[in-house]
C-alpha cells in the first residue's frame, strides 16, 4: 500500500510544482488576446485614467517623473477613460487639449482644479474658460472642442477601454500585451516597476 502511495505522492507534488511555474507573476495580467500598437518599432505604454478619481491623481506625480526618462523605443500614451457621461466630459477636454497640442499646459492644473479646487468643469463654456486661463484662444478651443477629430475620439474611447478589458483606472497597459493596476501591483510605486521590467522584456521584440 505505501509503495502504491508514494508514486501518487509524487506526481501530485510534480503536478502542483507544474501549475507554479505556468502561473501569472504577480502584479500583472496577460491580456487574453494582443491587441496590435501604433508603432511595432516601440514599445507601447497606454495609460487609461480619469481626472476626477483620486488615484489617478495620486498616480499622475509617479508617472510624471517616469515619463520624463523615457527611452527613445517607448511610446507613451495616455487614454482618458469613458465609464459615464461625466468621465466624457473629462476625456473630451483632455482630446481637446491633445488636439490643440496643449497637454503638456493643462493636463497638471486639470487635475488640480478637479480634485483640490473642486471645480466643475464640464460644458463647453466652462472648459473654454479653463483654456483661456493657460493661454489657448477661446476662438481656437471651441473650433477643437467641436471638430470632427475631437468627436471621432470620443466615440472610440469606449471601446478602447474594452478591448484591453480595462474596468477601471489607473490601469496601464504594456505593448497591447499585459496589463497592471493598483489592486494587481499593490502599489503605484510598484506599477512603475512592473512597467519598467516588462518594456524591457517587450523590447528584445521590437521589429527592426
Amino acid at each position: 500500500m505505501l509503495k502504491k502511495i508514494i508514486p501518487t505522492s509524487l506526481l501530485i507534488l510534480l503536478f502542483s510544482w507544474s501549475m507554479l511555474l505556468k502561473a501569472e507573476p504577480v502584479g500583472y495580467e496577460t491580456l487574453s488576446q494582443a491587441q496590435p500598437t501604433n508603432n511595432p518599432a516601440k514599445v507601447e505604454v497606454i495609460e487609461f485614467f480619469w481626472y476626477g478619481c483620486p488615484h489617478c491623481y495620486d498616480f499622475e506625480p509617479l508617472l510624471r517623473k517616469w515619463e520624463q526618462n523615457l527611452p527613445d523605443y517607448v511610446e507613451f500614451i495616455r487614454q482618458p477613460a469613458v465609464f459615464s457621461s461625466l468621465w466624457g466630459k473629462h476625456a473630451k477636454a483632455y482630446f481637446t487639449a491633445e488636439a490643440l497640442g496643449v497637454v503638456d499646459k493643462v493636463h497638471a492644473d486639470f487635475f488640480d482644479a478637479i480634485q483640490v479646487k473642486k471645480q466643475k468643469l464640464e460644458d463647453e463654456d466652462q472648459l473654454a474658460k479653463f483654456f483661456a486661463e493657460h493661454g489657448v484662444d477661446e476662438e481656437q478651443f471651441r473650433a477643437a472642442y467641436n471638430s470632427f477629430l475631437v468627436d471621432t475620439k470620443m466615440r472610440q474611447a469606449g471601446a478602447i477601454a474594452a478591448r484591453y478589458g480595462v474596468t477601471g483606472v489607473p490601469a496601464i497597459i504594456i505593448n497591447g500585451k499585459y496589463k497592471t493596476n493598483g489592486p494587481l501591483a499593490g502599489s503605484h510605486e510598484k506599477m512603475i516597476e512592473i512597467m519598467n521590467q516588462l518594456i524591457e522584456q517587450e523590447r528584445a521584440n521590437l521589429s527592426k
